[in-house]
């Protein structure tokens, strides 16, 4: 029985020291991402269109929309496109046209359902309505700050670069499952999409949050159309953008997401689903994931052989590790004020982490609005 339990501590203890050195190298793109930052403005000030796709009301969503029309920018319009004309966000819309008079704020109907995702449907009817050669997509919770646009479209002045996508930083409501998926963020996916970034040689997909281009390059991938029955609508525009030999540029700007108070089932599916779809997208880098759970590897080393120093040894190396690099992705570059905060959930963040992994390789169902959906190479097929 001691063999087996040696054997089997031993295994945890090496996982956990490979996460140890996952951690050293999120460090390491964290500060080379700081050092190496885009110009924050280029001069290129173009008129650009916004597109935002309208189904169902967000935490601060009023907040979010208000947001876009106190923008330093000299010439800008926002759309909102809405399949149903009854749609309950358009209440919101109106109070924003009445605040704002002065700006450009139109309502698209996009009656059309053109598969099974409703936003890039929604969004493949609003492009032709844009005004401005320049479009950006973002949610419609995120909250942006006033020099938003001049640092999303300044990488844009640069020759070969065909879409500008955002970090962000998550607003969590009261719930813990909220919070976990807030500090998700904040200390594990942005550290993922730098270290991604560095070991890819670029960034080779798009994060909702925003996605800067042109009508020139999106005709060039064939328009939005194609991207309807696809979950993972953003990454799958940015990895066809990259694909047609166009740079992508992460901008010197984070933007912010309100995250309702999810019960703890709803957080349960939310995260089963973003892991389904990197492992349906991604299936070698997402196996790799084994690594960045090295504290919850480095804590069960210890249960296994808590009598054996070098259980313990491992565990301050990843306890260490797992802080400083959750500190600096999380303050230093998305500036998050709630991560010190929560820094004392990292622990049980990241075993449900750990257990939503494993789960996620029992089958590629996913919820999504009230559906359940096969994955399949990155498409929605509703059972």
């Amino acid at each position: 029985m001691s063999q087996v339990l040696t054997l089997v501590a031993a295994v945890f203890a090496g996982l956990g020291v490979a996460g140890t050195a996952y951690f050293v190298m999120s460090l390491w793109t964290a500060e080379r991402y700081i050092r190496q930052r885009p110009p924050a403005n280029s001069g290129f000030t173009p008129p650009v269109s916004i597109l935002k796709s309208l189904k169902g009301l967000d935490p601060h969503m009023y907040a979010a929309f208000r947001s876009h029309c106190l923008l330093e920018h000299r010439e800008y319009e926002v759309l909102f496109g809405v399949h149903d004309l009854e749609e309950p966000a358009l209440s919101l819309v109106e109070k924003l046209q009445s605040e704002f008079p002065q700006h450009k704020l139109r309502v698209v109907h996009c009656p059309q359902v053109l598969g099974q995702n409703g936003k890039v449907s929604t969004l493949a009817q609003m492009l032709p309505a844009a005004k401005y050669e320049h479009v950006i997509i973002n949610d419609s919770d995120i909250l942006v700050a006033p020099d938003y646009l001049d640092r999303v479209l300044a990488p844009l002045a640069t020759s070969g670069v065909g879409m500008v996508t955002t970090l962000y930083r998550a607003l969590p409501g009261k719930t813990l499952g909220s919070r976990l998926e807030a500090l998700g963020i904040a200390t594990d996916f942005a550290g993922g999409v730098l270290l991604a970034r560095t070991l890819e040689g670029g960034v080779r997909f798009g994060l909702g949050a925003t996605i800067a281009t042109s009508k020139t390059v999106l005709r060039q991938i064939g328009g939005l159309e194609p991207l309807a029955d696809y979950l993972a609508d953003d990454y799958e525009l940015g990895a066809r953008i990259a694909a047609a030999g166009n740079r992508i540029e992460l901008a010197d700007t984070v933007v912010e997401t309100a995250l309702p108070d999810y019960s703890f089932r709803d957080f349960w599916g939310h995260q089963m689903r973003w892991a389904r779809t990197v492992k349906d997208r991604r299936p070698a880098q997402y196996l790799g994931l084994v690594v960045t759970f090295g504290l919850p590897w480095a804590l069960l080393a210890v249960m296994a052989g808590p009598s054996w120093w070098w259980t313990w040894l491992v565990l301050l190396a990843a306890a260490i590790g797992r802080v400083v690099s959750a500190w600096v992705v999380g303050k230093r570059i998305l500036n998050d004020p709630r991560v010190v905060r929560d820094l004392w959930l990292v622990p049980v963040r990241d075993f449900v982490g750990l257990a939503v992994w494993l789960v996620s390789y029992a089958d590629n169902t996913v919820e999504w609005r009230g559906l359940r959906f096969k994955l399949r190479k990155g498409k929605l097929q509703e059972l």
